[in-house]
């Protein structure tokens, strides 16, 4: 009997310390399969990180590189309002992104001019006449052009501009070059484009720049009372709103904030430089090149007043 109570004892032992063995074994390979995972998930994590900036870095290359057929997405929750927000969210190349502006019901692509200390929203732009400016009302409000080529033609749209420019304070820039390869500047604070039942409204402030105040027409007393594109309203050929006892926007063959009828018309026929024809009805800029030369190349960008550049 105590032989095999003794034998009962050993075996429960061996038993015991089997399961015991076994057990801490499982524990062990527990432990060990945990950290694996812990390990594989920390790679996972590390990849879609390098996955996301790759695919940033190539969707900000093709931005870079003016895509011809392509509007390419942040992929940001963020509705940027204008180009000053992209620009200061880390952005810093010039391309096509989208904006929102606070009361537009749907969102817009739009060139961001990056360069020239960044954050320029570029409302027009004349770089090779491929685009016909001559426009009836609709277009000119709606907007119209090439919105996928780096160097596109295009109107952003009186409504947009209104949208844009309530928003708060904007600064408009306006680059001119010509076709000597010469180029000159005018900067307006306090630039806004009034609603529709204003006819969107031109509104204009303070002056600086290379290529003179052609906007407000004021570089003599005697013609301000005819140049000056200040607080007028915008005129189509099928909409005019002139002062001119005709109709500029049919005469000058485009649409502008027209007087009687301009001393500047960045919307008007694109010649080769010096033209000639029935009337000035060129790409001009009078204060620089007089009204009978056509420039080769206009951009007009704006951005908030102050706007702060973030370089971090």
């Amino acid at each position: 009997m105590t032989k095999l109570f003794s034998f009962i004892l050993v075996t429960t032992i061996l038993v015991m310390s089997s399961v015991s063995w076994a057990l801490e074994n499982c524990l062990q390979e527990q432990a060990l399969l945990r950290a694996q995972v812990r390990r594989l998930e920390n790679r996972v994590k590390q990849q879609q990180v390098r996955l996301a900036q790759l695919l940033h870095e190539k969707e900000i290359q093709f931005l870079d590189q003016g895509e011809e057929t392509s509007i390419f997405d942040l992929g940001s929750q963020r509705q940027y309002t204008d180009c000053s927000e992209i620009f200061n969210d880390g952005y810093k190349l010039s391309g096509f992104y989208k904006i929102k502006p606070l009361r537009s019901p749907t969102e817009l692509s739009v060139f961001c001019d990056m360069s020239d200390g960044g954050g320029w929203t570029v409302i027009q732009r004349r770089s090779d006449g491929s685009e016909n400016f001559n426009r009836n009302w609709s277009d000119y409000e709606n907007g119209f052009g090439n919105f996928v080529q780096q160097n596109g033609e295009y109107w952003l749209g009186n409504k947009n501009l209104h949208l844009l420019t309530s928003q708060g304070d904007y600064t408009l820039k306006i680059d001119l070059t010509d076709f000597e390869k010469n180029s000159r500047y005018a900067e307006y604070k306090n630039f806004k484009v009034g609603d529709e039942k204003d006819s969107y409204e031109l509104s204009i402030g303070e002056y600086t720049g290379t290529a003179g105040n052609a906007l407000a027409g004021n570089y003599h007393p005697e013609v301000q009372w005819w140049a000056s594109h200040q607080r007028m309203k915008f005129s189509t050929w099928d909409k005019d709103n002139d002062n001119y006892e005709g109709n500029c926007a049919e005469e000058d063959q485009s649409g502008w904030w027209f007087n009687r009828c301009h001393s500047a018309n960045l919307n008007g026929l694109y010649y080769q430089g010096p033209y000639r024809a029935k009337t000035d009805n060129g790409v001009v800029w009078h204060t620089w090149l007089g009204w009978w030369y056509s420039l080769k190349y206009v951009v007009m960008k704006i951005r908030p007043s102050d706007f702060i550049p973030n370089v971090i």
